[in-house]
């Protein structure tokens, strides 16, 4: 849809004498790097919250969760129990999540699942959840592949990826091999690695030792690149830019 958008806004119309100008917030594949060194407790719940919150239907969503292989086994039990205590129902009954948009999502969702299944472990979720709605369970599928169907394409819902890395520098080559360039995270306490991501890893809004998602108005302007947008970063004060006519004057005195 924002391509298609981009693509319009391109075409010039009779007595137009401006190129219009198009702000593009597209979708995402966010990562959520947790390496062998990170405060491990504090990495399981920014991944359950980055997740899991909103239903993942959100754009910064964490749906890829990619960890050190040597903490991985631990990681995936630890998060699994945090996991499976989330709630599901009613939003009215402020539960942890309430229900997918339509019915339409939730098809595409149960069926990203069951690839998830063939092509990886499931760990918790993968049904619909009870209820006059159109719940899903928080899913966590584990062993996915880098450059298979549930590593690239983004679901928007409650599942998440993951991924075992060997390294920081693998973690951070499977975190960029999408098209899309949005948010991302990374769980590492050493001052190399997160200087290391800060010139590496490819996501218009990145956090350390934090999740992925929230960013607060007037302090982390949003925005993503790659097919995630034009990087106009919402929220921040050169999003006011994109709306004015540059003019620069120059002046010869005597």
């Amino acid at each position: 849809m924002g391509l298609d958008i981009n693509k319009r806004a391109a075409e010039v119309a009779t007595g137009q004498i401006w190129i219009k100008r198009t702000v593009l917030e597209m979708g995402g594949k966010d990562a959520i790097i947790v390496d062998a060194d990170a405060d491990f407790n504090a990495a399981v719940e920014g991944v359950a919250a980055s997740a899991f919150g909103f239903q993942g239907q959100k754009c910064s969503a964490c749906s890829r969760a990619i960890v050190d292989e040597r903490i991985y086994d631990k990681f995936l039990e630890a998060l699994k129990a945090r996991v499976e205590k989330l709630t599901v129902g009613d939003p009215t009954e402020n539960p942890n999540l309430g229900a997918v948009i339509n019915e339409s999502s939730l098809k595409t969702i149960l069926a990203y699942i069951a690839i998830g299944k063939h092509d990886g472990r499931l760990i918790t979720g993968g049904v619909r959840a009870p209820g006059e709605g159109y719940f899903i369970q928080p899913t966590i599928i584990a062993d996915i592949k880098p450059g298979s169907k549930l590593e690239q394409e983004e679901i928007f819902g409650p599942v998440l990826a993951v991924i075992k890395s060997k390294n920081f520098d693998h973690a951070l080559e499977i975190a960029n091999d999408t098209e899309f360039g949005l948010t991302g995270a990374a769980y590492t306490t050493s001052k190399e690695k997160i200087e290391h991501a800060k010139r590496e890893f490819h996501v218009g809004n990145l956090y350390i030792n934090r999740k992925c998602t929230g960013a607060m108005v007037g302090a982390h302007p949003f925005g993503g690149f790659n097919m995630s947008g034009t990087d106009s970063k919402g929220g921040g004060p050169d999003y006011l830019y994109l709306f004015t006519q540059a003019k620069s004057i120059a002046e010869k005195t005597t």
